[in-house]
């Protein structure tokens, strides 16, 4: 009876610990690309091709930062589907976010969960998204004939915190 029981939840738990093994290599594979095709994370923003600063801003207003925007041939299209605009945003003239929309096309939803696998889905915001420590990727509808892909670099966002209490600090110890 042992036996028998063991024999069938192998084959479960085999398939079981499979899924788990595919959701981990998906997000590496994120992680990997770090990116837009060959637009990175954490590189200059003047590394990119057909890159064009917009203006200059404040995030969240405190953190000093560039609005690119990018236009090159290579940048048009993903697959089939129509690359309307990407922009850049960068801190210290490295990139923390990479925002690409596109024409609405449900083949690029199955195209990102074939590469990363199944996304998590925000309710509240209405956004599918991946995440890892280095590399956070949100997928949503923007108007009703465009997609937008967000990319954005979680370690950039607390370098920013840290140079902020860092000023915070230096002026604190100038009394």
């Amino acid at each position: 009876m042992i036996r028998h029981l063991l024999s069938c939840l192998l084959p479960v738990l085999a398939i079981v610990m499979g899924s788990f093994d595919a959701a981990a290599q998906s997000i590496a594979e994120l992680e990997k690309r770090n990116g837009f095709k060959d637009i990175q994370l954490g590189t200059p923003a003047d590394s990119v091709n057909g890159v064009k600063m917009k203006k200059e801003f404040k995030e969240k207003d405190q953190y000093p930062a560039k609005l690119y925007e990018v236009s090159h041939p290579d940048y048009e299209r993903i697959g089939e589907v129509k690359v309307k605009e990407i922009t850049l945003k960068s801190y210290r003239d490295m990139i923390y976010e990479i925002s690409v929309t596109t024409d609405k096309d449900p083949r690029l939803m199955k195209a990102l969960e074939s590469l990363y696998g199944k996304a998590e889905y925000d309710i509240k915001n209405q956004i599918y998204f991946w995440k890892s420590d280095s590399i956070i990727l949100k997928f949503q509808a923007t108007g009703k004939h465009h997609l937008e892909l967000t990319y954005l670099s979680p370690p950039l966002f607390a370098r920013m915190k840290d140079d902020k209490n860092k000023k915070v600090n230096d002026i604190a110890n100038d009394f």
